[in-house]
Parts: C-alpha cells; sequence; structure tokens
C-alpha cells in the first residue's frame, strides 16, 4: 500500500496554474450535454434492454436512488435541488407518488431483473420523514424490488433531524451505510450558513449507528466556506479525526450566488480568499494523510481498511452520481425530481418540479425531461476517464481490447495536450500506459478533462465548479 507522501502531493504553485473550472465527471457525457429529444419510450427501450445493454450480453448489476427532496430549514451554502417546508402532507403525497415510479420503471424490466446490491436515499434531507414514512417508502421499493442480503444500503443523515430511535429504525429497515453532513464544527461559520449542529449531536447519531450494526460512517466536510480559517478549520478536522469515521468527504464549495438564491444569504466579506482555501485543504491533507487515511481522489478519504480502499486497490472502484462506488459499472435506477438514471449506454433525467413529476405520473409516463444515448467515442472516453478518476492509472492495452481502437492513434491530439502537464510533473506517459503522479491526483479533474472531445469548443461557456 502507498505512503501518505505517495498518495498525494499538494503543490499550491501548480494547483494555481491548472486550477480551471470543469465538471466532477460523475457521468460522460455529463449531465448539461443531456437533450430534451431523449423520451419516456427511450427510457422504456433501454429498461427492457438491460441484459447485454452495455456489456456484451451480461447483464449489469443494479442500484438504485431515492431522491427526497424536503428540508425543514435551509442551508445558505446548499445547491441542490430542495424543498423547504415542515408539512408533512407534501412528503406524504410526494411517498405516493414515488410509489408510482417504482412500479413504472420495475414494470419495464424483463422478469427476475429486480435484484438490487446497492440503495441509496439522498436529498434534501431523507431524515425529513417521519418513521411511518420511511417506513412505506422502504415497504415500496420492496414490493418491486428484491433487496440481496448484505447489499450496500445507504442513506445521507442530519444529526438535528436524528435521534437514537430514528437510528435503530434504519437500521431495522435495512440500512447499514450512513453518510453524515457536517460541514464546519466552527460556530462562527455554522452561523454564516444558517446550519447550528454541535459535536455532541454529531457524535450521538455516530454511536448509535455503530450500536446499531452500520458497517461504515462517512462524514461530509466542506472548505471555503464563509468565516471559514485555518485555525477553526484545524479544530474541526482534530474533532472529526477523533469521531474515527470509516470516510471522509471534503467538498470545495463553489460559490455561485447568481445561480442558487440561498447563496446570497452569504456575505462576500466573509468569504475566505483563495489563498486561505488552498491553505485549508493542504492542512485537511495532511492531517487526514498523517492520521492513516487514504485519498481516494477529488475529495474522498477512507482509512485502509474501509471498502473504498480496498476496491481502488482491488482495481473494482467506479464513480457515478454518488461519488465513488465499490461495485464496477453498475447500471442505476434513479427515483424522484431531477434524479438521472444510468442504463446501458444512457442516462436520463427525472424533471425537477413536484408539479411536473405529478402530471407525468398521473398520465402513467415515465417523469424525464432528457438524456442521452452515449455512441461508441462516448462508451471509449467514458472508459478512459473512469480510469483516470478511479486509479489514477490508464493502461493502453486494455483500453484497446476493450474498444477495437489503437490507443496512440486514436488519441494523439489528446496525448500532444498532456504534454504541459508531463512537464509539469503532473502526469508520466509511458509505452502502455499513463500514470497520475502524486502532484497531480489532487488535478486528476483537470487532467480527465483534456480526453473530453465536449469541451473543445465550449469550455468557457459552462458553468462548472474550479477543480479546488
Amino acid at each position: 500500500m502507498s505512503s501518505a507522501i505517495e498518495q498525494v502531493v499538494f503543490d499550491p504553485q501548480i494547483i494555481h496554474r491548472f486550477d480551471i473550472n470543469g465538471p466532477r465527471y460523475t457521468s460522460y457525457p455529463t449531465a448539461d450535454r443531456f437533450v430534451d429529444h431523449f423520451s419516456a419510450e427511450s427510457c422504456k427501450h433501454w429498461l427492457s434492454h438491460r441484459a447485454g445493454a452495455s456489456n456484451g450480453g451480461a447483464r449489469q448489476q443494479l442500484s438504485l436512488y431515492v431522491h427526497i427532496p424536503f428540508c425543514s430549514t435551509i442551508c445558505y451554502y446548499c445547491a441542490c435541488n430542495k424543498i423547504i417546508t415542515k408539512d408533512h402532507g407534501r412528503s406524504a403525497k410526494y411517498l405516493r407518488y414515488l410509489a408510482r415510479e417504482l412500479a413504472l420503471q420495475s414494470s419495464v424490466l424483463a422478469d427476475g431483473d429486480n435484484v438490487v446490491e446497492q440503495l441509496h436515499w439522498g436529498g434534501g434531507t431523507p431524515t425529513f420523514l417521519s418513521h411511518d414514512e420511511m417506513r412505506q417508502l422502504m415497504a415500496a421499493t420492496r414490493k418491486h424490488f428484491r433487496l440481496v442480503d448484505n447489499g450496500e444500503y445507504s442513506i445521507e443523515v442530519d444529526p438535528r433531524k436524528v435521534d437514537r430511535a430514528t437510528v435503530e429504525l434504519l437500521g431495522e429497515l435495512g440500512f447499514n451505510r450512513m453518510s453524515i453532513g457536517v460541514q464546519d464544527f466552527d460556530e462562527s461559520v455554522q452561523q454564516a450558513i444558517n446550519r447550528i449542529q454541535s459535536e455532541e449531536e454529531t457524535i450521538a447519531v455516530i454511536d448509535a449507528a455503530r450500536a446499531n450494526g452500520f458497517k461504515s460512517i462517512s462524514i461530509d466536510l466542506i472548505y471555503g466556506l464563509p468565516r471559514q480559517s485555518v485555525s477553526g478549520f484545524d479544530r474541526t478536522l482534530d474533532r472529526v479525526i477523533a469521531a474515527s469515521p470509516d470516510r471522509l468527504s471534503i467538498y470545495n464549495y463553489a460559490h455561485l450566488p447568481s445561480l442558487f438564491k440561498p447563496q446570497r444569504r452569504i456575505l462576500e466579506s466573509d468569504m475566505p480568499t483563495a489563498d486561505n482555501r488552498l491553505q485549508i485543504l493542504s492542512l485537511a491533507i495532511s492531517k487526514l494523510t498523517e492520521a492513516g487515511y487514504v485519498f481516494i481522489g477529488m475529495d474522498h478519504f477512507a482509512k485502509p481498511d474501509d471498502e473504498l480502499a480496498i476496491a481502488q486497490r482491488e482495481g473494482r472502484l467506479h464513480r457515478n452520481f454518488q461519488g465513488y462506488s465499490t461495485h464496477s459499472d453498475c447500471d442505476m435506477l434513479s427515483f424522484g425530481i431531477s434524479s438521472i438514471s444510468k442504463v446501458g449506454a444512457s442516462y436520463y433525467q427525472n424533471v425537477k418540479t413536484l408539479d411536473e413529476y405529478y402530471d407525468h405520473l398521473d398520465q402513467g409516463v415515465m417523469p424525464v425531461f432528457r438524456g442521452v444515448e452515449l455512441n461508441a467515442d462516448d462508451i471509449l472516453r467514458r472508459s478512459v476517464i473512469q480510469s483516470l478518476m478511479c486509479h489514477f492509472e490508464l493502461s493502453f492495452a486494455s483500453v484497446e481490447a476493450a474498444h477495437g481502437i489503437e490507443f496512440k492513434s486514436y488519441f494523439a491530439t489528446e496525448l500532444a495536450a498532456l504534454r504541459e502537464m508531463v512537464v509539469a510533473g503532473l502526469l508520466r506517459i509511458e509505452e502502455k500506459r499513463i500514470i497520475v503522479l502524486p502532484t497531480g491526483r489532487m488535478l486528476v479533474r483537470a487532467i480527465s478533462m483534456v480526453f473530453d472531445r465536449y469541451l473543445r469548443t465550449d469550455r468557457e461557456s459552462k458553468r462548472y465548479s474550479k477543480v479546488i
């Protein structure tokens, strides 16, 4: 196993040089490339032909994602598709329609093609749901899909809305993995983002999860938030490391108040400088690797014995709309507003508002409003970007065998474009492979962008977050 120094090297000068706007590559092509002429009929075609849709006749593993958009309070930094309410009448109605969508999508699958190995509830705040609502949703899911024993069943949790009884219920329902939002324990930062959350209530949820047999606990942090400082985040890291989560995610806050209205409540004067942001990130990487965490990629860290780290070492790591996954290229069926599915060589996204969602399902129509069918070049480039993002290495021979091309000829333009990064020490191009070096691992998004055909003509016109 690589040492902490070999995992990733933080070089501020190199980061300043290559820190450009770019996609996070939870899909390729990225969601902004989806087209609105992808119809419900297209969706049905891919669902009904899932066996052999993208893997020469081998049926892909199946994963489910359910989007719960409701939150009882607003966090000013949030850019998710959410609905702020305290009215459980709205969630009750939404669950009735989720059950319709579960029935609709499952009805198109071939007989027996409903075995699920991964399930994730995200939001919004999934724990906005009452205990009865959680039971109802899980029952509807199990009615239409068969969840295997010991599968990976995860949920995003807001510790402010969860008590020990709720954690016990989640365990009873089959959940065994938990992602806990923290962002920052600094009280001044919490006030600035309208998310007051004590360390004590957070630790209580972690303790309850462990007592109820949860196999993996992840904590989410954000750097670049208002009023954040190096010293304040240092204290947060100490408290998080002491809690000993299995995984950590440290996301880069993208301040785009023109796009996301809640962010307009954040004062520009409270925002940390670019240099402070880099110092905070550098500190986080240093402290986490010294504490024994493995840098998985992008903004993810895991203990060496965690399933993510093991999957990366064994070459099984994958990237999808939930970030890094231990299951290699699986199909994902997603439910609820704005959720995105991946089936074979297609992606499709649901409508974004409740009214549209309800209207489609009242008509018995898949609530899809856009998507894309991948061509051979898309599938090839997706595999290249996946390999770089997940494994920091790319074998020319593997790509050639899978896609029937001569790598150096097909990607001559891209290999030439990588030369600047080679000279800068981000990567090494050998006779039969590309290796992302420790200095380049923080910039793997920028490296992957070189292989993105869609970015060649319109990189500046798209609104992406910074790489760092």
